[in-house]
């Protein structure tokens, strides 16, 4: 049975109506119109090749295979300006540490499991490396300070917020709670206001 979602565009409309504020209409359009094309700042461009590589294996986008949503610039630009969301286990260093730590220690996996890069694996070999990094004991150096299951339940938790956040993927599951100025009145179980598809 296929999952209902709103249909394409729905975002799109919303913006454009009196039920969005100005603050989020400018928030949600910038991530519509963000470009293809990103210049790392924080990370070196190898390590945000990598970024993006463990990123499109937890998030793999098939159908969107042209234009898939962008999920290491958003970490990249925060780590560049030193923002935290305000908390962190203390087993982790500050963020932007822990991210050179943490993909670097992939790379160690991946070199302990299987003698190669990561973005060299073939696609199961790349799970396999961020299966033994989601199960807390991975081989490396770098595991030996940095405690890689909360390690990685920051990167999933980030890169989770990061798609999750991006218009197209609010489409797909449904979320339209960015239209609010009007409020929202039938807030009971399957009632929908009228801003709301059927």
């Amino acid at each position: 049975m296929p999952v209902p979602v709103y249909p394409s565009g729905t975002v799109r409309v919303l913006l454009g109506t009196e039920h969005v504020s100005e603050a989020t209409r400018a928030a949600v359009q910038s991530r519509l119109d963000a470009p293809a094309a990103y210049v790392p700042q924080f990370l070196a461009p190898d390590t945000y090749a990598l970024l993006e590589a463990v990123a499109a294996r937890l998030f793999p986008q098939p159908d969107r295979p042209t234009q898939p949503i962008p999920l290491a610039p958003a970490v990249d630009q925060r780590l560049t300006e030193g923002r935290a969301d305000g908390w962190r286990y203390d087993a982790l260093p500050p963020d932007r540490e822990a991210y050179r730590l943490g993909l670097g220690g992939i790379q160690e996996i991946a070199q302990a499991l299987f003698q190669a890069d990561f973005m060299a694996l073939n696609p199961g070999q790349q799970d396999a490396v961020l299966q033994a990094l989601a199960d807390g004991h991975p081989p490396g150096p770098a595991w030996e300070t940095l405690a890689a299951g909360r390690f990685f339940e920051e990167l999933l938790a980030e890169l989770t917020e990061t798609y999750y956040a991006h218009p197209l993927a609010q489409e797909e599951i449904g979320y339209v709670g960015m239209a609010d100025l009007p409020s929202w009145t039938k807030i009971g179980l399957n009632e929908k206001d009228d801003r709301e598809v059927s």
